[in-house]
């Protein structure tokens, strides 16, 4: 199935160094909202507070805004469901220096909707830097094949 949300940029910023599927504490109108694939991950970030997981800054823009309530915020914190092991070992990945952890999509599964999360170590410019050169040098020799 294709996702729903996408975080292009993590690949490209970050090492990916573990993933997780986990379950996300959603409202109707959210739900509603991702499946006609509105929202935004490429912000957001995950925080580990005491035995909880929670989402940080994903924009859910509402379903149909006439009929949204006024109390609703498009970026609240959000909760993420995992495992008790999972939540313990994650914080403490992300505890370590240099690892954050960030969603990669966000996909339905069974009816449910779900999030990939990742624990992820930022690269360095020089790292970025070869990376476009290698799809460049990819691109160049493609159009010459082709061409």
């Amino acid at each position: 199935m294709p996702p729903l949300l996408e975080n292009k940029k993590a690949y490209f910023n970050y090492e990916i160094l573990e993933t997780y599927e986990a379950g996300l504490s959603l409202l109707g109108i959210e739900v509603k909202s991702l499946k006609s694939k509105n929202g935004n991950i490429s912000g957001a970030r995950v925080l580990v507070r005491g035995e909880e997981a929670y989402i940080v800054g994903m924009d859910i823009p509402p379903y149909q805004p006439n009929n949204t309530p006024k109390s609703y915020d498009r970026e609240r914190t959000r909760k993420i469901l995992l495992h008790k092991k999972e939540i313990s070992h994650i914080g403490g990945k992300a505890d370590e220096k240099g690892l954050t952890i960030v969603p990669l999509k966000v996909y339905t599964s069974g009816g449910r909707v779900k999030i990939q999360i990742a624990v992820v170590r930022g690269k360095k410019k020089f790292e970025k830097r070869d990376k476009i050169k290698k799809r460049d040098i990819e691109r160049e020799i493609g159009r010459s094949i082709r061409g």
